[in-house]
């Protein structure tokens, strides 16, 4: 689709010279052969960069007439794209890290001052994609955190910010910390996972451990495929939750019984919003202590959120008898 309004104007100018004076085919002078310039919006404002060229003159040099650009231009964006890097990593860091939607993207960036449409948050996420792929897949890379240990052990899962949309798969070596591999995928078909487990095992310079995953059974079958005779267990999280399940299935009950003993707060809340005396002030307080206890849920199988609502429905139940036992001391 064009482009239906202007593009903003640059507030600041860079000037960026090559700072390559030699060829690096065949050693000779490189001559400066004329001044371009291209617009970058980042999330500071928009850049006007002002590139100094330069071109080798040997007639026999492989690279005779080559432009070579400045080396700094690199930092600020990819080559013939509008947007910063710094942009492409915040649109990245919004969809993997926090889940956002594109629309919550796109809202997101126009607050900060980055113009662009929907469709514009889609390809950025793409060149993310494409980036952060290129990094994990960078060999060097894999032996310089693998080298320690001297193993690995692969932790996979997947990411989906929204449902219907692509799963970024994410394979990470437990001992380290550092990811491996990383890569969206359309489908989760246990040919897809073990294609992406064999290639952590082709670049990996150390045996593998072990895996690690949850219950999954298109990771299961991948990891049976792509790695026979490596142990595969599922990770610590999932396996308290399977081992809680009944005790949370008795908690949420538990939960459930106590919320209907507290019904009421909203006709109780409504009663006194006229009043503006003491009184009024110290039942509102009370009526949101209780709200707030209902919303607070627990995090299980770690933090039972009925256990955490009982306590805090004691506490609140304590706290009413010593005010009515203060009430009726005034009063004698």
């Amino acid at each position: 689709m064009a482009r239906r309004s202007a593009r903003p104007r640059p507030d600041r100018t860079l000037e960026l010279p090559a700072l390559t004076r030699l060829c690096p085919a065949c050693g000779g002078p490189l001559w400066a052969a004329y001044t371009t310039e291209r617009s970058v919006t980042t999330l500071d404002g928009t850049v006007r960069l002002r590139l100094q060229v330069r071109r080798c003159r040997a007639p026999l040099c492989p690279r005779r007439a080559a432009p070579l650009r400045p080396e700094q231009e690199g930092r600020f964006a990819l080559p013939e794209h509008e947007f910063g890097l710094d942009v492409i990593a915040l649109v990245g860091t919004l969809r993997h890290a926090q889940h956002r939607s594109v629309p919550e993207i796109h809202a997101e960036l126009i607050r900060r001052g980055v113009p662009l449409c929907t469709r514009t948050v889609s390809n950025l996420l793409d060149r993310y994609d494409e980036l952060l792929a290129l990094s994990l897949s960078d060999t060097q890379r894999l032996r310089r955190v693998t080298a320690a240990a001297g193993r690995v052990i692969l932790a996979i899962d997947g990411l989906q910010p929204d449902v219907g949309h692509e799963v970024l798969w994410v394979i990470r070596d437990v001992l380290s910390g550092e990811i491996l591999l990383a890569k969206s995928l359309l489908s989760a078909r246990n040919q897809d996972l073990a294609a992406l487990l064999e290639q952590v095992k082709a670049n990996c310079p150390v045996p593998i451990a072990g895996v690690v995953s949850d219950g999954q059974h298109s990771i299961r079958k991948a990891v049976a495929a792509a790695l026979p005779g490596v142990p595969h267990q599922l990770c610590q999280f999932h396996y308290l939750r399977e081992a809680a399940r009944p005790i949370y299935e008795a908690d949420r009950h538990a939960k459930k019984e106590l919320k209907k003993k507290v019904r009421g707060v909203r006709g109780i809340e409504r009663s006194v919003e006229e009043r503006t005396d003491a009184g009024a002030e110290v039942i509102t307080g009370y009526c949101s202590a209780v709200r707030s206890a209902l919303t607070d849920d627990g995090r299980p199988p770690l933090a039972a959120s009925g256990l955490k609502l009982h306590d805090r429905l004691e506490v609140i139940s304590e706290s009413l008898k010593r005010a009515a036992g203060k009430k009726g001391s005034r009063r004698s």
